[in-house]
Order: C-alpha cells, then structure tokens, then sequence
C-alpha cells in the first residue's frame, strides 16, 4: 500500500484488543522514531516504551481511565528535556564526530550555534521547544504504525504531573509531552472503527502562492 492509503488506514484508534503486536513491528516504528526529523538533530527528548501490565494499571487513571492504556500491546511515552544542558550538547557533539569520523574540533562553530539558541531561551522555553521535537518524532511513528498495519492513538490526554511521579521523570530531568499506545483495533466496540475520515477541504486547507 501506499502512504497514502496507510494514511486514510490509519485513526486514533479507541478500543483494541489486547493482541500483542510483534516485536519486530514495535522495533520498525521505534527505529522510524529515532530516524524522524529533529532541529539540528538533537534529539532532545527520551522515549519509554512500557509493556509492564502493573504499571499502566497505575497510568491509567491519570489519563482519565482511558481503555486503550491497558487493551494495548505497547505503551509509547515521550518525554522531553526539562532544559538543555552543555553537557548534553556535548554529548551530541561526541556523536556526531565518532558517527562521521571527524575531528571534534571541526564542529566548534556547529556547538556555539547550538548553544547560543539555547541560552536565549528560558529553561520553561527550552522544554517547549523539546517538546516541539516530540511532536515531530510522533508524526513519524504514526506513519510508520499505519505502514506495519499497527493501530496508534496519540494522546495527550492526561495529567503530566501525575504521570511525571510515576516514571520517576523530574529525577530524570524529563517531563510527559504525550502518549501512543500501540495494538489492533476492537472494530465492534469502536465506533470510529468504520466512520469515514474527516478532513478539511484541499481548497480551504492550502494556499498555493505561484
């Protein structure tokens, strides 16, 4: 199939089964994940990937008791830095010159365009920002999900704080963006199973400018 018809496959999936989605498919869209587009390629945020039972027992009432947090085979969360620090710039530094096989010093002028962003911002703008990154990881996984015939719901609905606590993520120095809980829909106890996508109209949703 197509993108494009894994696209128009694809929904924010309600209810699923419980079926477990095999390994080398939640391994697919978590390489997708790491391979997703980032601003200047930092990457700045964690991903857990939570199969524990007992643990999303304890996650699910601070999404609002949501049911596709315990029908799911895979729980996704992504989590962004809660400030940028050198050392994790450095870091990314180190990476790219063993990835490469380039001189460290030759990213110099790369490391203080980096940092210079960042020092700018406000800690609470630099976990913004991160957490903008996420949003870009998740478009990914949703594509790639869609591609191995793997529901996904993105979520945002529920309490960071409360979700923060039990990940143990401000001693992490990383806090909640959303959640993507991966499986096989329940086509009958789903209602949005067999609705038709609604989207905005091609004509109202872009502006060509010749």
């Amino acid at each position: 199939m197509s993108l494009i018809d894994n696209l128009n496959w694809r929904y924010a999936t309600k209810r699923m089964t419980g079926e477990r989605v095999p390994q080398e498919k939640v391994d697919c869209i978590l390489d997708a994940i790491r391979l997703s587009a980032s601003s200047v390629g930092l990457q700045p945020y964690t991903i857990f990937v939570i199969e524990n039972e007992k643990l999303r027992k304890q996650i699910q009432p601070v999404a609002w008791n949501q049911p596709q947090l315990l029908e799911a085979s895979h729980v996704v969360v992504f989590a962004a830095w809660d400030g940028i620090s050198e050392a994790q710039v450095d870091e990314y530094m180190q990476n790219i010159a063993t990835t490469r096989g380039v001189a460290e010093e030759t990213l110099t002028d790369f490391k203080k365009s980096i940092m210079g962003s960042i020092t700018s911002k406000s800690q609470e703008q630099q976990y913004e920002w991160a957490a903008r990154q996420a949003y870009i990881a998740l478009g990914t996984a949703l594509a790639a999900a869609a591609e191995q015939k793997v529901d996904a719901t993105p979520m945002e609905g529920f309490d960071p704080a409360g979700l923060d606590a039990l990940l143990n993520l401000k001693e992490k120095g990383l806090r909640s963006v959303l959640m993507l809980p991966l499986g096989y829909r329940q086509g009958a106890a789903d209602f949005l199973a067999s609705a038709k996508k609604v989207r905005r109209d091609k004509e109202k949703l872009f502006v060509r400018i010749p």
